[in-house]
């Protein structure tokens, strides 16, 4: 890995693209857009825009949708009451006050975020929605500041793939989960090859595309991490080229000299589950 795309240079330009974000949805008025790689993966739903405003009924509103999506991760895991779940990239807080419904007020929902400015809006939207057993926590998804075997289910959106290290992710996953406890995450992956300029780009990585791995090297990594009955329970091919939330990845295609529609049969959005033996 060069000096462009060393995991410190990684992290750095993934914050300062989603704190901007942040930051800007704080500023502007509900439905100015989506900040995450939700809304990429799900051109066909652009209302999840309102999950990064803190307009409270855009917020509830969001989290209702969320609830009624078969493929999202938070209802995927199958959450139950009185769990501890944990939103690895938690952003602006939606699927982490969902969680928190799901698990109810006997359980409790933590959100991890590196980002100080997603932190502070999910930490307002929650409290606006009176999402009392919820948590926002700063700190590294390579790094996770929990305790060992301390949570029930892990969830996470569209976030590993903007790791550097996914080995140190997934074994920080498998050493905070409990003996038993699952984990589902929606990612993205890719079949077939990235250009090597998208690969190099800092734009592309904070645009949830040059981190991508193959999907069979992202599930091996997981079973080398200790987890058993690792599946891909779901994927989709994500046409770039036509999704308004990959604007991003386009204009990296450009500046590499390539066509937009070159990624559009190489990019998928996959659910993927795994679980650490009992």
């Amino acid at each position: 890995m060069d000096d462009i795309t060393s995991g410190e240079t990684i992290k750095e330009a993934v914050r300062q693209a989603y704190g901007a974000s942040a930051r800007r949805f704080i500023a502007e008025p509900p439905g100015a857009g989506c900040c995450c790689c939700a809304c990429q993966t799900s051109p066909s739903n652009p209302s999840e825009a309102a999950v990064e405003t803190q307009d409270t009924a855009a917020i509830l509103h969001s989290v209702e949708e969320l609830a009624g999506r078969p493929d999202r991760a938070v209802n995927v895991a199958e959450l139950q009451p009185g769990e501890v779940v944990l939103d690895l990239g938690s952003g602006a807080g939606a699927e982490c006050i969902l969680a928190a419904q799901k698990v109810g007020p006997e359980g409790r929902a933590i959100g991890l975020d590196m980002t100080p400015d997603m932190i502070r809006l999910a930490r307002s939207n929650a409290k606006k929605v009176g999402a009392r057993n919820t948590e926002f926590r700063y700190g590294e998804i390579e790094d996770i500041p929990l305790s060992d075997e301390s949570v029930d289910a892990i969830i996470s959106n569209c976030v590993i793939n903007l790791s550097p290290d996914k080995d140190a992710v997934f074994g920080q996953a498998y050493r905070v989960l409990r003996p038993g406890g699952r984990m589902v995450v929606s990612d993205i992956v890719i079949d077939g090859e990235l250009p090597r300029p998208i690969r190099e780009s800092l734009a592309a990585w904070a645009g949830c595309v040059a981190g991508a791995l193959q999907e069979s090297n992202y599930l091996d990594k997981i079973r080398r991490a200790g987890f058993t009955q690792v599946e891909t329970l779901s994927r989709e091919t994500v046409k770039i080229s036509q999704a308004p939330g990959w604007k991003g990845a386009r204009e990296a295609l450009a500046q590499a000299g390539l066509p937009g529609d070159a990624l559009d049969r190489t990019v998928i959005s996959a659910v993927v589950s795994a679980r650490k033996p009992g």
